[in-house]
């Protein structure tokens, strides 16, 4: 039996969510516009900047972001908490609505992926503000995903398909939710990384002048590639957990612990591609863009996992619920 008004209330939390987070998104943009560049608040900050001594040094050793600007992230923040909580809201009214765990299609599993992807840059710009400034790079995607979930993706809530009936859907899906929103937001810091330290070269060389690039009000280089790395170290055991509860589960379910069928055989790859991604981190050669390069492709790779695997071809995973 499914709760038709819980059903209702899990969709309409959908909507308030791509609201919410739109809304933080334009607000995320407006703290870039108004913001300091991250090189300006570091020269203000050692009084070679041009400024007045009153400016205001954090306990960072920048100079503090002139105050619209500060106000605006914090706005952007309290609209990212509130869009959140309504996105939890979305999974768990539609849990209740079908008395099982949320994220028994790819309508479900995406939402969720999008979700720890939204927390953990949360926890990342808490714990290191200046981690904010990439926050319109996050909701950008989020705010994406969302609308084409929604518009490609969507199914009635429903039961449980026969292949998923197993408690093994609470060990394996969860983890694999975990580590690709994770590896999310590592993918994206690698972007903007590679994108920040071409940057720096340029201005570096003199072919563009620093303080008058959008990419100049991101985080230094290293910070994010920093921020990359520790993410993908964090996703990485919880993603070989997840491809080891699937052999588990393949094993009760089909017999066997591996056949290669194609979901499989690309989440395989996705591991060994963020395996070669930390072993290059301390190659020799390979530290700096290589290496992050190699991060993006993990992203791709993830995301060609989810939409192609599951869309296209056909194998033993083929219950996403998209007909």
């Amino acid at each position: 039996m499914i709760d038709e008004s819980l059903a209702t209330l899990s969709d309409t939390f959908f909507s308030i969510t791509v609201a919410l987070y739109s809304l933080a998104m334009v607000a995320f943009c407006a703290e870039l516009a108004f913001g300091r560049p991250a090189r300006s608040r570091q020269l203000v900050a050692a009084g070679t900047g041009g400024t007045d001594d009153a400016t205001p040094v954090g306990p960072d050793g920048e100079a503090a972001e002139p105050a619209r600007a500060r106000r605006l992230g914090l706005v952007a923040m309290v609209l990212t908490g509130l869009g959140a909580v309504t996105h939890t809201a979305v999974l768990v009214f539609r849990g209740l609505a079908a008395d099982r765990l949320p994220w028994g299609n790819m309508y479900e599993f995406s939402t969720a992926v999008v979700l720890v992807a939204v927390v953990a840059y949360g926890v990342l710009a808490v714990r290191a503000p200046a981690l904010r400034h990439i926050g319109v790079f996050v909701l950008g995607p989020v705010v994406l995903s969302l609308v084409l979930i929604g518009l490609f993706l969507y199914v009635e809530t429903g039961p449980l398909v026969a292949a998923l009936r197993s408690s093994w859907l609470a060990v394996h899906v969860s983890t694999a939710t975990l580590g690709f929103g994770i590896f999310f937001v590592s993918g994206i810091a690698s972007l903007l990384y590679l994108l920040r330290s071409r940057h720096d070269e340029r201005v570096a060389t003199g072919e563009v002048a620093g303080g008058s690039s959008l990419l100049d009000r991101l985080p230094s280089a290293a910070a994010l590639d920093r921020t990359a790395h520790r993410t993908a170290v964090f996703g990485f055991p919880i993603w070989t957990f997840a491809v080891i509860a699937g052999a588990i589960w393949a094993e009760s379910a089909w017999g066997r612990f591996w056949g290669w069928d194609p979901k499989e055989t690309w989440a395989f790859i996705a591991w060994v591609v963020y395996a070669a991604y930390l072993h290059a981190r301390t190659t020799s050669g390979w530290r700096g863009r290589p290496s992050a390069w190699v991060n993006v492709v993990g992203l791709v790779v993830m995301i060609f996992n989810l939409l192609f695997v599951n869309l296209v071809s056909t194998g033993l995973h083929s219950y996403g619920g998209v007909s």
